[in-house]
This record gives structure tokens, sequence and C-alpha cells, in this order.
């Protein structure tokens, strides 16, 4: 985006295609292959026909996965998030808060412990990532202090996981865990300002570090049954939680 100097705004927006800014997947594909692994470990004591797992978004499923038989499953593994992020007409605007709470939902008939998985990065139009681009800037306000826990040694800047740390019981839905989402407005205060000299005289053009490029998003949901919790997560996650002798709550070690 360049603005000569004579026209530049007091408060620059930042000019990003609404179409190309929405398309943010998300995905539970991953709930199948680690569902699929746990089973080749306790087949004995796991009913395959009752696992199931929803990503809701604002209280709707975007995407499900639940098993049926034969390996067969039913519902989509993927789907899209901030399909209904603004309002007819609506531009959108850096430093707004947008409403985005995403939770689980266990669409099976067993109860289950939950995991997931957010990652936040900036592409061009390519759809190739750029890291020198700061997901810092992609503010998802997670929300602790209902159950949710994030798991900081297995997080980065670009990627959160985060664990529910109750179990989920057979079609309830655990609380959201985030509410809000917002880019930060210094995105639209990053420009690099140039001076070109001519007959004419000078000009001044601007321009602006992430112009071009679009946020994404994505979302993936892991469901493990609590039955022999300790060791399935153990098994299907690779990591080592503490889990009550009732197998309704767990936590990180």
């Amino acid at each position: 985006m360049k603005k000569k100097k004579k026209s530049f705004p007091k408060k620059p927006a930042l000019v990003l295609t609404a179409a190309a800014l929405l398309l943010v997947g998300s995905t539970v594909g991953s709930t199948r292959a680690a569902l699929t692994y746990y089973s080749e470990n306790y087949s004995a004591q796991m009913n395959m026909q009752s696992i199931g797992v929803s990503l809701l978004e604002n209280d709707k499923v975007v995407s499900s996965r639940d098993y049926v038989s034969n390996n067969e499953w039913k519902g989509t593994s993927e789907g899209t998030l901030l399909t209904n992020l603004l309002g007819k007409d609506e531009t959108f605007t850096p430093g707004k808060k947008y409403n985005e709470a995403i939770s689980v939902k266990n669409s099976g008939t067993i109860d289950t412990f939950v995991r997931v998985i957010i990652t936040k990065s900036w592409q061009d139009k390519e759809g190739k990532k750029h890291t020198e681009l700061s997901p810092d800037l992609i503010e998802l306000n997670f929300l602790t202090d209902n159950g949710w826990q994030v798991a900081n040694a297995q997080s980065t800047r670009e990627r959160t996981v985060l664990y529910y740390t109750k179990a989920v019981a057979a079609g309830d839905t655990a609380p959201a865990l985030s509410d809000t989402l917002r880019i930060n407005p210094s995105i639209a205060s990053d420009v690099t300002k140039h001076v070109t000299k001519s007959e004419k005289g000078k000009t001044i053009t601007y321009t602006y570090k992430y112009n071009g490029y679009t946020f994404h998003i994505d979302a993936e949901v892991d469901a493990v049954q609590t039955h022999n919790a300790k060791d399935a997560i153990k098994s299907a996650w690779g990591v080592d939680v503490n889990v009550s002798d009732d197998e309704t709550t767990m936590s990180l070690q």
C-alpha cells in the first residue's frame, strides 16, 4: 500500500482482502489418528463405536468426527472458522474485539478427555506461511479459569496447546477456551517511509509491512476415553499426566 503524503490519513487503515482474511482452517482430523493408535494398544478396553468429538465456534458445530463401525466415521473432519465474524457490509477493524468462543463437545457416548491445539500464522496470497511476521499480533484471548490449562512446555509463539482438565461426559460441551479475537492495532502503524526526489519535487510514500498478508487460525481437536486414561493419554498424546482415582480429572505433570 502506497500513499502520497498529502493524502496520508491521520489514522491509517490496514487494507486486507476480506474474503482471504476469513479463510481460516480448522480440523479434527488428528482425532481419528489418535483414537486409532489408542485402540491398537487398548482394544480390550475400548469400544470404538462410542467415541466422538465436535469442534464448536460460538455454539455452532464447525467440524465433527464420530466413529460408526468398520473404521468408518461420520461428520466432516474439516471446517472453516470465522465465517460469521463480520456483520453485513462490516469492514474488519484492527483493534476491535470480535466474539470467538471455541469449545469442544463430546458427541460420542462415552466420557473423554480432550485436547485442543491452536496455531496462528500469517500467509501471503499464495498461501505460504511467513514466520518473520509476528503471530503475537493475532490475539485470541484464552480462558484458563474454567478447567482449561495451557501446556506451556508444549506451546510456542505460533502454537498453543490446551488441555481440558475435567472429563467431558457424553453429550456435554466443555466451557469455551477463548472468548474474543482481535488483531493488535499496532499492525496499522508498522510502516516504512520512502522519499523519492525528482524534477517535480519530493514524493513521500508509505509501505505497510503486513499489507497483502492474511491471518490464519487453525484449531485441532483430540479426544481420548477416560478409562485407563493415564496410559491412554501417554500412548495417544505422548505426555505424562496425573489422573484422579475416579478418572474424572487430570493434570499435567
